[in-house]
Order: C-alpha cells, then sequence, then structure tokens
C-alpha cells in the first residue's frame, strides 16, 4: 500500500489516468466514475473513463459521457489505455472477477491501483484504498476523496455535483436505505449548492423508460410475481423468452426486485432472469435480513446485506428451485 501523500505527489503533476468501474455499471458506478472523471480533467490529467461493458440508456447523459470506452466494443484501445495508464482508479467493486476480462488486464497493469468502494471483502489487488461499508454510494466516498482527502471542494463544479448526486440518489434508492445518514444529506447539499439539479437528475434517471419496459413491468407483476407467505418472500422469475418478448435493453430490469419487496409483510425479494449465459439473481431484504449471505453461500455472489447479487451457471428452472429450497434454512429470520 502506498500512503495518502505519495498519491498526492503522483496527482500533482498531469499523468494518464484510467477510472474502471464494474461490469453492466449502474447510477453509482457511473456516477462516480464520470464525477472522479469530470475532477481529474480540471487539473490537466489524461483521462479516460474504460467501462467493462454497455450500460443504460438512462445513464448517458451525464457531463462527458462520450469521453466513456467500452472494453467489450474497443478492446484494442481500452487494452492500450490500461497498460499506458500511471493511475487506474477502481471504483464501485473491490475484485477484479467483477470487471471480467478487463480484470486480468487491470492486474498486470503497472500504473499504481487505487480502490474506492463501499463493498464487504477487498480482494486485494489495489495500492491505495479509500473504503467504507457504511458509505450509502461510492459516490459519497468521491465527494470524500476529492473534498477531504485531496482538500480540492472547490473544483467540486456543475459536472462533477450533477454526476455524485446521481450515484447517491440511485444507490440510495432515492434517500430511502437505513445507511442514508445526516451527514449524506449535508453532501447532498453541497452538490446541489455546486450546481446538481435534483429534480432534472431524477427526471433522466426515473422518467424516461421505454414502452417496452413499462410493459415488461407489468408483464412481471401480473405473470411472474410469486408470494410466498410462508417465508414472507416474494419472487419474481423471467426467462431468455420474456426478455426478447419485451426487447428489453441494459438496465431496464433495475429495481424490479423492489416492487417485489414492497408487498405488505415481504422480508425477502428475488429477482431471477434468465439471461444468455448465466442466470442472474437479485436480492433485496428489510431489517437484519441477510441477502448477502444467501449470494454468497449459494450463488456465486454478494454486496450488501440488505441488497445483494449472484449468478448461476445451471438452468433457469433449477436455480428457481434451489433458492425456495433454501428458503426453510432461514425460516426463523424470515418469519421474525
Amino acid at each position: 500500500m502506498i500512503d495518502l501523500n505519495l498519491l498526492k505527489e503522483k496527482l500533482a503533476q498531469p499523468c494518464k489516468i484510467v477510472i474502471t468501474t464494474h461490469h453492466k455499471p449502474d447510477g453509482d458506478a457511473m456516477g462516480s466514475s464520470l464525477g472522479l472523471y469530470n475532477y481529474l480533467i480540471q487539473k490537466g490529467h489524461f483521462v479516460k473513463v474504460v467501462s467493462p461493458t454497455d450500460y443504460p440508456y438512462f445513464l448517458q447523459w451525464l457531463p462527458n459521457n462520450p469521453e466513456v470506452v467500452i472494453y467489450t466494443e474497443k478492446e484494442a484501445e481500452s487494452k492500450v489505455l490500461v497498460a499506458e495508464a500511471d493511475i487506474i482508479f477502481c471504483l464501485d467493486f473491490n475484485t477484479l472477477t467483477r470487471i471480467n476480462e478487463l480484470g486480468e488486464e487491470v492486474r498486470k497493469a503497472k500504473a499504481i491501483k487505487v480502490m474506492i468502494d463501499h463493498h464487504l471483502e477487498p480482494e486485494g489487488f489495489d495500492d491505495f484504498r479509500h473504503w467504507n461499508i457504511n458509505a450509502c454510494a461510492t459516490a459519497e466516498l468521491i465527494y470524500d476523496f476529492i473534498a477531504n482527502l485531496l482538500d480540492d471542494k472547490e473544483l467540486i463544479n456543475k459536472d462533477v455535483a450533477t454526476c455524485l448526486y446521481t450515484g447517491i440518489m440511485t444507490d440510495s434508492g432515492s434517500f430511502r436505505f437505513p445507511n442514508v445518514t445526516a451527514n449524506l444529506h449535508r453532501i447532498v447539499a453541497d452538490l446541489i449548492e455546486a450546481g446538481a439539479e435534483n429534480w432534472r437528475i431524477h427526471q433522466h434517471v426515473y422518467d424516461n423508460a421505454t414502452e417496452g419496459r413499462l410493459k415488461f413491468l407489468g408483464y412481471c407483476l401480473s405473470n411472474k410475481l410469486e408470494v410466498l407467505r410462508e417465508f414472507n418472500t416474494a419472487l419474481i422469475t423471467v426467462s431468455k423468452e420474456d426478455i426478447a418478448k419485451f426487447d428489453i435493453q441494459t438496465g431496464e430490469t433495475e429495481g424490479i426486485v423492489n416492487y417485489a419487496l414492497s408487498i405488505s409483510g415481504i422480508k425477502l425479494a428475488a429477482f431471477i432472469v434468465e439471461r444468455k449465459d448465466k442466470i442472474k439473481l437479485s436480492l433485496r431484504s428489510v431489517g437484519t435480513f441477510p441477502a448477502n449471505e444467501i449470494c454468497k453461500k449459494y450463488f456465486n455472489g454478494g454486496g450488501h446485506r440488505n441488497a445483494a447479487g449472484g449468478q448461476s451457471d445451471d438452468s433457469f428452472e433449477k436455480v428457481i428451485s434451489q433458492f425456495k429450497a433454501i428458503l426453510p434454512e432461514y425460516k426463523n429470520l424470515l418469519l421474525q
């Protein structure tokens, strides 16, 4: 590990910087990445955001989004950027498997690797770490990194603020999760004062659905929702045929699991979707129920206590059966 003073020394002179984040980036991933990008370009650095994969259309309005390089679309360019970087910022993930094939490129790169994240159990590939599992969002940690660690709060301009507000808003469930603190609201106030238009950001992210997405949501709730009252659990299961029928794009399944969790008395909700190569699971819970434990133990995943994800190479039907078979193990917790 290097100390903060050495990192400040490196950042004092213009250098080549790559910012990357987890595959299929969400609002916090892209908000924190482009927030940091919009800060670093003010310091004269050559900066590129390299995303492992594509990401939702409703995040592509973020300031300087055209500067993002998508690894799966520009593999050769991405590899050169990573290999030639002086510093690589790894945001909103803490294990290199979360960036797919790009992970090995980052691992072998000679650059200083800076991890800024709020997930459990870091892998340890990094040289400098700004990490706090109690943070609501990685964007919250980027604000702290710029304003407090680097003492550059005056460089949080409208573009930076807009991106960081987006990350915090989306990862906090629009400020409703238990880890939303008084200090987080103070940070948000600073971002609004710096130019973030909270109403416009919300409109871009949440009032920007396609017709297909709305019809798909209605289909999920009326046809694919199953409530298991004996376990205070609800699940929505979506096949690849369902995805194709409604022409669902990247990011359009985001948040659907929360509708299942919103049912009165439900303590655990699952969204299980059949993708081309794997079965993906998204779990949400309330209170102290450890959704992340189920994902880690059974589905090659993890995350936060109340918001976690996993995946499986088994068949769609087998994963659904396996999820249901696990519930008796947690019955006491689910019925508390």
